[in-house]
């Protein structure tokens, strides 16, 4: 019998880049195509949920998990040529390698985008969150962002009191939130073997 597939699927999906340096808006997948589960970014502390992106504002759901995980603040932001200003500078600095010391919660209501991060053995996996999709990237994970070839996103942003949106550009590996990500989530076994987080 067929396992019902995960509705997060149909919004949210994942995986591993190839080394191309070509527009990085492009989905760069490798050839032949390799997927990554949702379980698996579960594994690397990846965070993620499917809702009703016509309905937020009343949307039970998002209300329990803003309230469960004590997202306080709530905004919007559009990413797109038209409404970013300094759009080039912008997006240049959202596709740097970065990490923030709180967590980045990102829920798409319209469009579509890209979200990367790095398996424990630093291969990218890159995040597709199309409308509905919501996802979030613990503290101290390093990762970068970019627009899809439709050049647009709304994105809800979700903060834990007072918004702080500072990005590290690596190497920040000194820091406490980078420290306990890669002790919660990367220092694990992957098979048989300790993968040496830091190197």
């Amino acid at each position: 019998m067929v396992a019902p597939q995960d509705p997060r699927e149909e919004v949210i999906q994942a995986w591993y880049m190839d080394d191309s340096d070509e527009d990085q808006r492009l989905p760069h997948h490798k050839d032949p195509k390799e997927f990554v589960s949702l379980d698996q970014l579960s594994e690397l502390g990846v965070l993620s949920w499917r809702l009703d992106a016509d309905n937020y504002e009343t949307d039970e759901e998002l209300k329990k998990i803003r309230e469960d995980r004590g997202y306080s603040y709530m905004d919007f932001c559009e990413v797109c040529p038209e409404k970013l200003p300094n759009y080039e500078e912008k997006i240049k600095n959202f596709f740097e390698e970065h990490l923030h010391t709180d967590e980045e919660i990102r829920y798409c209501v319209a469009g579509s985008g890209y979200f990367d991060v790095r398996d424990r053995n630093e291969k990218w996996i890159r995040i597709w969150v199309k409308k509905g999709g919501m996802i979030v990237l613990p503290a101290g994970c390093y990762h970068r962002f970019t627009l899809d070839t439709d050049n647009y996103i709304k994105a809800m942003r979700l903060f834990v009191g007072d918004p702080i949106w500072t990005p590290f550009n690596r190497p920040h590996d000194h820091l406490p939130a980078r420290k306990g990500y890669v002790q919660n989530f990367l220092q694990k076994e992957a098979g048989d073997s300790p993968i040496d987080a830091a190197a």
